[in-house]
This record gives structure tokens, C-alpha cells and sequence, in this order.
């Protein structure tokens, strides 16, 4: 019987093997609550120095107006980019483990949006693709908002 190695591996100048590819643990748009903790503890490495997150939430205010919720809705092709992203990012160097997750649906204030967590050998790595993965779900990611103001409005933001 042949085995495969799930995670291909190379020799850095060290000797030390490092993964090729990140797992990736998650990546999906989902109309389910998010826990940014559990997807911390899903991409922990014994062979990672670092566990970095993002837990992007609702928050009560916009532009001087209260805001009570947002309805976040998402083009077909959302699940299929957010995927591209993860991939995009888990093909570099240092990085063990990665996940991340959108929502969609009604939200209210305190609730999160956006979940990202990164293990990596060290946290430089760590932080510079979870703000990566955040700033390219922000610009590519197909997912528009409608803010629910505290009078009981909607505004759509962040639109194309």
C-alpha cells in the first residue's frame, strides 16, 4: 500500500522541514454564527510559534448615524472567491494553517462578520496574512451590505 503525504513538505537551508501548502481548515461564505476562537483552535500546529486572528464585528455606529444591524448578501460566486483567497495565501512560506469564514444573513450589533485565523511558524506570518486575507476579502470578495439604521432605515454601503 502506498501512502500519500497530506501536506507536502521541503527542506528550508536550516535542515527544518516546513509545509509547502497550509492547511486549509475553513474558507466559506455561511448564513451560520461565526467563533473566531474556535477557528483558532482549529488551525493550532504544534509546529507553529504563532496563532493570529480577526473577528470582524458589527458595530452600533456609521458615519455619525446609530446603526443596529446589517444584512449581508452574497453573489453565487462568493464561495468560489473566498476559496481562491485562501489558497492564494496558503501557498506561502511559514504559514501552517489558515481559516476563514464570511457571513451572511441578518446580523446585529456585536455579532461576527468576519472570522480569520492563521497559524504560522512565527507571528510576522502570522499577522501580515491575516491583514492580507482581510484587506482581499474587502476588495474582491462579492458580498454586499445593507446597514440597519437605529430609525429603522436601510442604506446599502460598500457597493460596486
Amino acid at each position: 500500500m502506498t501512502q500519500t503525504n497530506p501536506t507536502p513538505e521541503r527542506i528550508d537551508v536550516t535542515g527544518a522541514c516546513t509545509p509547502s501548502t497550509a492547511r486549509i481548515v475553513r474558507a466559506e461564505v455561511t448564513s451560520a454564527s461565526l467563533d473566531t476562537a474556535r477557528l483558532a483552535v482549529a488551525v493550532a500546529d504544534p509546529a507553529a510559534g504563532a496563532v493570529a486572528t480577526f473577528d470582524g464585528r458589527v458595530r452600533n455606529h456609521d458615519d455619525g448615524r446609530g446603526v443596529s444591524g446589517i444584512s449581508y448578501s452574497a453573489h453565487p460566486s462568493a464561495s468560489e472567491v473566498i476559496g481562491q483567497i485562501a489558497a492564494r495565501i496558503a501557498s506561502r512560506d511559514g504559514l501552517r494553517a489558515l481559516a476563514v469564514a464570511h457571513r451572511v444573513g441578518e446580523l446585529g450589533v456585536g455579532e461576527t462578520a468576519l472570522a480569520v485565523a492563521v497559524s504560522a511558524d512565527h507571528r510576522a506570518a502570522a499577522f501580515a496574512a491575516v491583514s492580507d486575507i482581510v484587506e482581499e476579502i474587502k476588495a474582491r470578495l462579492p458580498v454586499w451590505k445593507q446597514q440597519i439604521l437605529a430609525d429603522g432605515s436601510r442604506v446599502w454601503s460598500n457597493t460596486p
